[in-house]
């Protein structure tokens, strides 16, 4: 169902009854409403981290940060790639998300290589509840570093719910799971009545419980 209007208000309602937007192509202008008949999760007391990715984000020299370059961060996820040659963000998605950002429900996780931005994520975070959007790579592994501090940080941060909307052969690796619509109403009302902190930076020490994959 396409929608004629929409603004963060309205957005952040329709998280709360987990609805969500897309567009059929980046340059669709056009939003329509989503609601999965099985929504993808991923457990954060059962995330798993590949033996290679632990190397990596030991290893490899990216610098991580968290909601400096968010603007950045969604361009990037809306931009076509070899790999992906089709996105569902259109310019409307991004003024929306842009506009949650400055409100401080949307938020990005960013990693730097040689000081240019080689991946990240973003999503919106309400209650103890966080919805994953979309991520982005122009360095082997970065969406993947990117990911593993989001759980660092949403432990840290008593979050309880992390939703991926949908579920990839990717996210099944980290642990990713598909749960029934009622079940996942169920999951999204009790953590939204949480109160969880976003900006709670995680320790060294609980981005190697993440690695290890120790419960939090």
């Amino acid at each position: 169902m396409e929608m004629p209007e929409l603004t963060p208000d309205m957005l952040l309602r329709a998280y709360a009854i987990g609805v969500f937007p897309m567009a059929e192509d980046r340059d669709d202008p056009d939003l329509f409403w989503v609601d999965p008949r099985m929504r993808g999760i991923i457990p954060l007391d059962a995330f798993h981290v590949p033996r290679r990715l632990r190397r990596t984000v030991r290893n490899s020299g990216l610098r991580v940060t968290v909601d400096s370059a968010f603007e950045a961060t969604i361009e990037a996820c809306a931009a076509s790639t070899e790999l992906r040659p089709r996105t569902w963000i259109n310019d409307r998605i991004i003024m929306l998300y842009t506009s949650l950002f400055h409100l401080g429900f949307a938020h990005s996780v960013e990693c730097w290589q040689d000081g240019r931005l080689a991946g990240g994520l973003y999503g919106v975070a309400m209650g103890g509840a966080f919805f994953g959007e979309s991520m982005f790579s122009r360095a082997t592994d970065a969406s993947k570093v990117a990911l593993v501090h989001l759980v660092a940080r949403l432990r840290a941060g008593g979050f309880s719910l992390l939703d991926s909307q949908f579920i990839t052969r990717h996210l099944r690796r980290f642990g990713a799971v598909e749960i029934p619509r009622s079940d996942y109403r169920l999951r999204l009302a009790e953590a939204l009545k949480q109160s969880a902190e976003f900006e709670t930076a995680p320790s060294r020490a609980d981005i190697e419980a993440v690695l290890r994959g120790d419960p939090s």
